[in-house]
């Protein structure tokens, strides 16, 4: 017995309407951001501090950004990697690139300062250490001239 796949050259509407994006179920949706590049995070409380362990596999600590404004700290990775392949005259025959960046945002609080978080990077996995509550600064008084 001999199996032949089968063509079908006919036109079938009922593809074209259920392959509409409005129509995506969501656990289809789920498979394809699970494409995307995401920062996996763990956050844990310890000793007055939150700690942050973000993943960022295949990243260099160069690649990596963290950045305190308004009270947010938002942590960003871009890289692009090329490979290229020379014969012996120099005549490039293979090139590829690859390029990935993602971002997340964390709400620290208005108080905490950039002096306030510490931060590594070790095997792929960015570390950050934020105080819980800002560091209260004892206010010296100032006093207005009375004229």
């Amino acid at each position: 017995m001999m199996l032949i796949p089968r063509r079908n050259y006919g036109l079938n509407l009922f593809d074209d309407f259920f392959n509409d994006p409005f129509f995506t179920s969501a656990s289809e949706k789920g498979e394809e951001a699970k494409k995307l590049p995401v920062m996996r995070t763990d956050i844990m409380e310890k000793d007055g501090n939150y700690i942050l362990e973000i993943e960022l596999p295949g990243f260099k600590k160069e690649d990596i950004r963290a950045e305190l404004k308004d009270g947010y700290l938002t942590v960003s990775a871009d890289i692009t990697k090329s490979s290229e392949g020379k014969d012996d005259k120099g005549t490039l025959i293979h090139k590829e690139r690859y390029t990935s960046s993602c971002k997340r945002t964390f709400f620290v609080g208005e108080q905490i300062r950039q002096e306030d978080i510490k931060a590594g990077f070790e095997n792929g996995i960015l570390r950050l250490q934020v105080p819980k509550d800002a560091p209260k600064v004892e206010e010296t008084p100032k006093y207005i001239d009375i004229l």
